[in-house]
């Protein structure tokens, strides 16, 4: 659909600090996460997990994440936007299907969340930080052992328009056939 292309061409993330309320409300945030699990996922085993962070949880994993990293500046990230989901990427053993495909599923629920939350007019950006790769954070939000965070997708209203980025040349990254 020709509307599809022409929002995929003009996506743009909104940063997390030039958010603002109102996030998506319940019933909105639910349609957005039932968008995204709608990724490709190889054996059907959702290989992933939702924390959505609102209200008093934000400070609350702010002040795990600051302790964790003996950062105090870190604190108040997760307060930028209304709404914060984190995705867990949740591998489970399986004989014929490898931990990276469960990964990349992880990571394709991210993308898709941000995109369905644009599309629905909302500010998002797909964030990790130094944060995500603590073990006090992930277990604060029920990881287990094995687990990865693969993203915190901020949610609001945009204050500002983002502003274009450049983009890399596409003759630079497209290779047709194989190496010699």
């Amino acid at each position: 659909m020709v509307e599809t292309i022409e929002f995929l061409q003009k996506r743009r993330s909104v940063m997390a600090r030039n958010m603002t309320a109102p996030g998506p409300d319940a019933a909105q945030l639910r349609a957005l996460l039932g968008i995204a699990a709608r990724v490709p996922d190889h054996g059907k085993l959702a290989p992933w997990r939702f924390v959505v962070l609102e209200g008093d949880d934000r400070a609350k994993l702010g002040a795990i994440a600051a302790e964790a990293l003996d950062d105090d500046s870190v604190a108040d990230h997760y307060e930028r936007a209304p709404c914060v989901v984190a995705v867990l990427a949740c591998p489970v053993a399986h004989p014929k299907i490898p931990r990276s495909e469960m990964i990349l599923s992880a990571g394709a629920v991210c993308m898709t969340l941000l995109i369905a939350a644009q599309a629905e007019g909302f500010a998002a950006q797909w964030l990790t930080g130094a944060a995500a790769y603590e073990d006090a954070v992930l277990k604060a939000m029920g990881g287990a052992d094995g687990d990865e965070i693969a993203g915190f997708i901020y949610l609001g209203t945009a204050q500002e328009a983002p502003s274009e980025r450049a983009r890399p040349e596409l003759d630079e990254i497209i290779h047709f056939g194989l190496k010699d």
